[in-house]
């Protein structure tokens, strides 16, 4: 029985405006994937970055590019033919939801790793004025983890968000909006504050090392495969942000992972903005991640059917339903 493939273009609306140093968004554009097969159903989703020169046409594209291959269930070999990002994201993700569902195993099962259980997840301050990001943090008193987007000049907001929110554990991404002139100086003023991480400071193709700090510095826009690895623990970096979208899906995610850990990385299971869809196969690996930022649906004006379910900063593994 041949597989009905489907691919679906969704536009999920956020929470007001969600800003980061680079961009400003009132909505996030998504590519759903379905595979039927056999009575049963896969799902997998991404979010195509203009960050990275995509857009929901070029990944229905390159989807629709391997439609005779995955009707005729040739998707592993469609998937090792597949660059690395959100369109073998998408298809990777549906096929294992659609293993899953078929064997009866969980995903967690075919891919090897432990059954999920509840994390705690990092809650996301959009880039705004002092006064804006220092009422979010108060406003955001049930997470214990504040992930806070800032641009250049962003060290008033920070030490706004600290003031309001001493109690938190704080990740600073910058999305790669410093300079190594002033990385410096922002890292020695925040020395005393409760930081975790500081997230892709520079821009990712920044050649210099980072420079020498107590901080963790974590990597996002400059990984995307196992073969960053080696250069960023070579630049200073400790951690890394993995996110499915980057790396090609939870396969790929799963052997980064490992491969990270083994050289020392602390990993940061992360997300695009995005439905609960696209959160579930990353929260499935939370057992090899030290710190979870999966609060993408937390961040939407709506969310898809079935979605993963939110208890304060608590996020509990998917539903057969939703995913795996």
């Amino acid at each position: 029985m041949p597989t009905e493939f489907v691919i679906e273009a969704k536009t999920y609306p956020t929470f007001g405006a969600f800003r980061i140093s680079r961009s400003s968004v009132n909505s996030v554009h998504v590519v759903q994937v379905n595979l039927h097969h056999q009575g049963a159903t896969g799902r997998g989703e991404c979010r195509p970055y203009p960050r990275y020169n995509q857009t929901v046409e070029s990944v229905i594209a390159a989807l629709e590019a391997h439609r005779a291959n995955v009707e005729s269930d040739d998707i592993e070999a469609v998937l090792a033919k597949l660059p690395k990002g959100p369109a073998r994201n998408a298809l990777e993700s549906a096929w294992i939801d659609l293993r899953a569902k078929l064997s009866g195993l969980t995903a967690a099962e075919l891919m090897g790793v432990k059954q999920p259980i509840a994390r705690e997840t990092a809650f996301t301050l959009s880039w705004g004025s002092v006064d804006e990001m220092a009422k979010a943090a108060t406003d955001a008193a049930a997470y214990p983890w504040l992930k806070i987007k800032i641009g250049a000049g962003g060290l008033a907001q920070v030490l706004a968000v600290a003031s309001a929110r001493p109690d938190a554990r704080l990740i600073i991404d910058a999305n790669e909006a410093l300079t190594t002139s002033d990385l410096p100086s922002f890292l020695a003023e925040l020395a005393d504050l409760n930081i975790a991480l500081i997230e892709q400071p520079l821009p990712a193709d920044h050649e210099e090392n980072l420079p020498e700090t107590a901080l963790v510095i974590c990597a996002d826009e400059g990984l995307h495969s196992i073969d960053d690895l080696a250069r960023l623990w070579a630049q200073g970096y400790r951690a890394v942000n993995v996110k499915l979208d980057k790396c090609g899906g939870p396969l790929a995610a799963l052997d980064l992972i490992r491969e990270a850990r083994v050289m020392g990385f602390t990993v940061m299971a992360g997300c695009m903005v995005g439905s609960s869809l696209a959160m579930a196969p990353m929260l499935t690996l939370e057992s090899l991640c030290d710190v979870i930022d999966l609060d993408g649906p937390l961040l939407l004006a709506t969310d898809i059917e079935d979605g993963l379910i939110y208890d304060g900063a608590n996020v509990s593994p998917p539903s057969k339903t939703l995913w795996g």
